[in-house]
């Protein structure tokens, strides 16, 4: 087998979310390191943005968890593996890593894994379905929470692991850099949100999903209406239903409950987030389960807006409390609409300090270089062990 280093990442499928921009950078990365990189997936919205010339796309159906695609998934990867000379399999989801794990083995091929959530398990079967994430030649972890989650349940995996490693997600700080916002985009986005002047904006975006928590924001925003005596804002929640159409409704009946329809707006997707986030007032990220990262902290930090993120998960590693942005009680309203009253009353100068210390924050620990630098290293130690 060929020592230049060929990594074939496969993911279910390659949408906005944030294992699938991470494999979408890693890929590009590998390519500038005189890598061959490819990349199997079933589809997705980012598949038409991928540079052909530097990554080959496989289509194949790695999204299934139907067993006989799952075998076919075996053979198809093997084949690829061996044509290709392919020497570092790096999966990021539970269906594919069995199939990955089997061509790995069929082909000895070095196989990662990278461990993005915490997987629910109610039997002792869902959490052996879910261990095949840690049955590879190196274990990757997106943050210090999720570490410890896998140590604490899954103890009985841990020491058969050959490596078990930390690298937190990175993301683009020159794309999500509010020096390099497009005026006219700006101009153009205000006006098709039809947004009065003046308003204060708060922004929400994640799909539209119970736990990412848009109803304890909509209950914060009455709370703030009705208590605070706040009336000049909108808040914007950004994000598609990805075909729950009756939790959308139940957002919308709450909006009309709490009388703010004329406060609420719902967006399915903005052709620019970073145009998005240099709107907002503030950004929240109201999760009632714990992160396993928090992309939106990260990002809206790297823009230099306000974050307000629940004090759970991985958005207690990526934000510095009262520094880069602020921690509310998780579950709670009440704590939510303090915590947005005093991004509303703090001058410019508190502001600024925290957009700076943000930037900073993001620029040190989150960029997508180090974190493609890092993971790229790990390859290289591997194939030359």
């Amino acid at each position: 087998m060929s020592s230049k280093l060929k990594v074939l990442q496969v993911i279910p499928r390659l949408d906005y979310g944030g294992a699938e921009i991470g494999c979408y950078d890693l890929a590009h990365y590998l390519s500038e390191q005189k890598s061959k990189s490819y990349i199997a997936t079933s589809g997705g919205k980012l598949t038409k943005y991928i540079n052909k010339k530097k990554v080959k796309l496989f289509k194949i159906p790695v999204h299934s968890k139907n067993p006989i695609f799952m075998i076919l998934n075996v053979f198809i990867l093997s084949l690829i593996v061996l044509f290709y000379r392919i020497n570092v399999i790096h999966v990021r989801s539970r269906a594919p890593a069995w199939s990955c794990y089997f061509a790995a083995k069929i082909t000895r091929c070095k196989l990662v894994t990278t461990f993005h959530g915490t997987y629910n398990f109610n039997s002792s079967l869902k959490k052996y379905y879910n261990s095949i994430m840690l049955k590879s030649d190196c274990v990757i972890a997106g943050s210090n929470f999720i570490f410890k989650h896998i140590s604490e349940n899954y103890p009985e995996h841990v020491p058969k692991m050959k490596k078990f490693l930390v690298i937190f997600r990175g993301i683009n700080t020159e794309y999500y850099d509010p020096n390099n916002i497009n005026k006219k985009e700006r101009t153009k986005f205000f006006a098709k949100l039809n947004i009065e002047p003046g308003k204060k904006i708060i922004l929400m975006p994640g799909r539209l999903t119970e736990w990412k928590g848009q109803e304890l924001l909509i209950e914060s925003l009455n709370i703030l209406k009705t208590n605070f005596g706040y009336k000049n804002f909108v808040a914007i929640i950004l994000g598609s239903d990805q075909g729950r159409d009756t939790y959308k409704k139940k957002l919308e009946r709450l909006v009309e409950q709490h009388r703010l329809n004329n406060d609420v707006i719902f967006l399915e997707h903005a052709n620019s987030m970073p145009v998005a986030y240099s709107i907002a007032n503030v950004v929240v990220s109201a999760s009632i389960e714990p992160e396993a990262f928090g992309r939106v902290s990260v990002e809206a930090q790297s823009m230099k807006r306000p974050i307000i993120a629940s004090d759970i998960g991985g958005s207690k590693e990526t934000i510095i409390d009262n520094r880069t942005g602020l921690l509310f009680k998780s579950e709670d309203p009440k704590s939510l609409s303090e915590k947005i009253d005093n991004i509303f009353r703090s001058d410019d100068t508190t502001l600024n300090a925290m957009g700076n210390s943000g930037r900073k924050n993001v620029e040190q620990k989150f960029n997508v270089e180090k974190m493609c630098f890092s993971t790229y290293s790990e390859y290289k130690k591997l194939i030359n062990a």
